[in-house]
């Protein structure tokens, strides 16, 4: 199986609401994507990069918008492929499915934000397009909903648990590292 990792919207206007104090779950979740970064590199696994772009000049994610820009854990080294999209799933809007089956790959390791959005529906597209899709929970930021009086933890725990039902499997990232550094020892 020809595995990836994709880090969807890990962009600074994530960052931003974090420092502003705003009701989030795994704080570390930068932290464990730039540790499976460095192991998707060393065993020679593609690293895609997936950021949300509005066209609307007043959106944090304008393109000259401080928020647009990547956080540190999903910058992109020299030849990884990075999509724009204009839509919650990393599908809708771009050539990721163009470039997974040109690729060969059919398993993608998702990371990134926000859970209860587009984490949720690139995971639900892929599964529907026939592309195993493992979850790593550690690695998924999950933010409130003030409007709607839902904390962090709802969202985040209902979504993961409608992903594992249907779509995805769960993982974490120690879990996913070690699989990695195993593969980059033994072909597969």
């Amino acid at each position: 199986m020809n595995s990836a990792l994709v880090i969807i919207d890990m962009q600074m206007v994530m960052q931003e609401r974090i420092d502003s104090g705003r009701d989030h779950v795994n704080p570390e979740a930068a932290s464990n994507i730039a540790a499976l970064v460095g192991a998707f590199r060393e065993a020679g696994k593609a690293v895609i990069h997936v950021r949300h772009q509005d066209d609307e000049l007043s959106s944090p994610l304008h393109p000259h918008a401080s928020g647009y820009q990547p956080m540190p854990c999903g910058r992109e080294f020299e030849g990884e492929p990075v999509f724009i999209k204009k839509s919650s799933s990393a599908f809708a809007t771009t050539d990721l499915l163009k470039y997974l089956m040109a690729e060969g790959v059919n398993h993608l390791f998702v990371t990134g934000a926000v859970a209860g959005f587009c984490v949720n529906s690139t995971v639900r597209a892929g599964s529907d397009l026939g592309i195993d899709m493992t979850v790593v929970r550690d690695a998924v930021l999950g933010f409130d909903l003030p409007g709607a009086k839902l904390d962090a933890r709802t969202i985040f725990d209902v979504s993961m648990g409608l992903l594992e039902a249907d779509f995805a499997t769960l993982s974490d990232s120690k879990s996913v590292i070690e699989a990695q550094h195993l593969a980059g020892s033994v072909p597969v």
